[in-house]
């Protein structure tokens, strides 16, 4: 009786010792927590005083002047692991996963239930491995040998899970990946997107970067992520509760090992956290360095005859890509919206700081977009219309003019005063920041530029851009009416030089520089708009064939807007549109006959006063050794002195 007592003496003994050691380190567990929590929320509560500095800065930032400066000068928020990065990734979310049934949602769903068979699998060998170890120990050889067979059986479905998930993550990153390709691309080519995001908004350095190289990344950590995220948690979760059944089972408390466990991974969680790099910011700055290696590289390979002569970790790598497709979306939506955003300097007055502020400032909110552009079926009406280049300059102010079908229009005036950045307008390349513009709709404007794009295809194709095959079926065309358009610019030659309308090369190589503009002018007779803006589209062409394809134009009903330093191409055009380079302009009837003989006049009085600076450059020289004054030199002298 006595042992029992003592027995049970030591039994009470152990068991308070047990809870004291318990409550030990639920105490240091809650310490622990409370020191490493109180940083957090006592940044919490600052907050508002944040953002009172803030407020503060905004109202010091509006007597501002804004200096342009360049992308990689300008402060953003480095990537991270933060409630941004949930947020962007929330927001590309509705892109992987537009609707509940989707592909996107069958591959994850076939992901997770191989993720989650890989866990059971895994439970269930750790299991047979005690009782393999549990028979050796009870020296059982035939259980041995049974169990043994078990776990070599057991690796013919493990294997083929573990490939299925490798496989099922790839189908899932190619699926996210498509996705995100088709709405980007979708996104990239609607209102001329593509054109805008490099000119008129500064936030993209590269943007195929970003729809290549940044998406395929992304789609891939996405997949990479999930699959080694779900496979240890549910590892974690289903261990855990094993064991805690175990415990239990046997009469053990399973409470202060969880707790202790806990605070081991979170304190591991926070050194990991505090010793490693910015991996999201690191990977962002890599895929930006990428971005402009390949840009100059496509520059060199661009220009390389010219150069020739002249001699000349896993979550917050994703934070990271996550970013920058978030951006490039964001970017392209906006763009697409009219809200464009370039990076400025805002400096503060100098009463309150020196330094100017990098931040980015909406270009909508220097310039406000209060024009109005209103699509007609007939004429290009603009009435106290400004011509406003992306970067704010006025070039030219208030342009008020009328051009109905049949008038032909010539646009001069020196470099730089506003005459393609007026076709960029009409184009809809350009906002309107002021003013009202009457035009008809695009495909009743064709605009060729003085170096045509020559697109990827057939010699069919140069010429029937930016249409298809089937479209141009679609229009009536036929081969043979291909052939009359050649004919009119005097191109059919290359037909039979190059092989037939079927030949596919680079056209942008095989054609001269003359060839390639007469074939941006066979695409405007092929497509046959109410207006063509020709840009200096005829510089390379001789004149006789320039004045017959624009004679040709004109008998074809096209109504011509046309920018020219030939004076053989005047007596194709109507009225004059005149820009003198300091934001003045004056829209008239052209008379041709009186223009022709001014430039004649203007010419001849050039080659006479040519040599004028030398003869009075010797006259001085001669009155100075000779001692004696000229009149011309005389009123040379007066001129100066007045």
């Amino acid at each position: 009786m006595t042992h029992i007592l003592n027995a049970a003496a030591d039994r009470v003994k152990w068991t308070t010792r047990s809870t004291a050691a318990k409550r030990a380190a639920c105490l240091v567990a809650a310490a622990y927590a409370l020191k490493t929590l109180y940083p957090v929320i006592g940044k919490r509560l600052k907050q508002p005083g944040y953002g009172k500095k803030k407020e503060a800065a905004y109202l010091a930032a509006e007597n501002r002047q804004t200096l342009h400066c360049t992308e990689t000068t300008c402060k953003t928020p480095s990537p991270g692991v933060n409630a941004d990065f949930f947020k962007q990734l929330l927001e590309l979310r509705k892109i992987l996963f537009p609707k509940l049934v989707t592909t996107e949602t069958g591959w994850l769903c076939l992901h997770s239930v191989a993720l989650i068979s890989r866990t059971f699998l895994s439970i269930y060998v750790a299991g047979l491995d005690g009782k393999i170890v549990k028979s050796i120990v009870e020296k059982k050889p035939w259980t041995f040998i049974i169990k043994l067979i078990k776990w070599l059986m057991i690796a013919i479905p493990a294997t083929f899970v573990n490939s299925a998930i490798r496989y099922l993550e790839c189908k899932l990153a190619l699926a996210f990946r498509t996705r995100l390709v088709d709405h980007a691309y979708e996104t990239y080519f609607t209102n001329q997107t593509y054109y805008k995001v490099i000119n008129m908004d500064g936030r993209l350095a590269n943007p195929d970067q970003s729809l290549t190289e940044d998406i395929m990344m992304f789609a891939q950590s996405v997949a990479h992520l999930y699959s080694n995220l779900t496979k240890p948690i549910l590892d974690v979760i289903l261990t855990s509760y094993t064991l805690i059944q175990t415990a239990t089972s046997r009469g053990a408390s399973p409470i202060g090992p969880t707790l202790l466990a806990g605070l081991v991974v979170y304190a591991t969680a926070k050194v990991l956290k505090a010793c490693s790099p910015k991996f999201g910011k690191l990977v962002a700055e890599e895929a930006h360095r990428k971005g402009y290696l390949r840009y100059v590289h496509s520059r060199i390979i661009a220009n390389v005859e010219e150069i020739a002569f002249y001699r000349g970790h896993k979550i917050t790598e994703l934070a990271g890509y996550t970013a920058r497709v978030y951006d490039m979306f964001l970017v392209f939506d906006e763009v697409k919206r009219g809200i464009y955003k370039r990076t400025v300097v805002i400096q503060e007055p100098k009463n309150q700081s020196k330094n100017g502020a990098n931040i980015e400032v909406p270009l909508s909110d220097t310039l406000p977009i209060k024009g109005k552009v209103i699509d007609v079926d007939h004429g290009i009406v603009c009435e106290n219309v400004p011509i406003i280049t992306p970067t704010g300059e006025v070039v030219a102010s208030k342009l008020n003019f009328k051009v109905q079908e049949g008038m032909h229009l010539l646009i001069t005036g020196p470099n730089g005063c506003g005459k393609s950045s007026l076709f960029r307008i009409l184009s809809g390349l350009w906002p309107v920041y002021e003013g009202v513009l009457h035009k008809p709709p695009p495909q009743h404007m064709f605009y060729i530029p003085q170096r045509p794009y020559m697109s990827l295809g057939s010699l069919r194709d140069q010429v029937i851009y930016p249409d298809t095959v089937d479209e141009m079926h679609d229009k009536g065309y036929t081969d043979q009416d291909l052939e009359c358009i050649l004919h009119n610019v005097h191109l059919y030659h290359i037909v039979q030089r190059e092989g037939g309308w079927d030949a596919v090369m680079d056209w942008k190589d095989v054609l001269s520089g003359g060839e390639k503009q007469r074939m941006g002018m066979a695409r405007m007779f092929y497509h046959k708009p109410k207006y063509a803006l020709l840009d200096e589209c005829t510089s390379a062409v001789s004149i006789d064939v320039e004045g017959k394809i624009f004679q040709a134009a004109k008998g074809a009903g096209i109504s011509l807007l046309s920018i020219t330093h030939r004076p053989s191409l005047w007596k194709y055009h109507t009225h004059l549109l005149q820009f003198d380079g300091e934001g003045g302009w004056r829209f008239e009837q052209l008379d041709t006959a009186t223009r022709l003989t001014l430039s004649e006049e203007k010419q001849k009085l050039e080659s006479q006063l040519a040599g004028v600076p030398k003869m009075q450059q010797r006259l001085n020289e001669l009155c100075k050794i000779l001692g004696e004054y000229s009149v011309l030199k005389t009123i040379k002298i007066e001129d100066e002195i007045s």
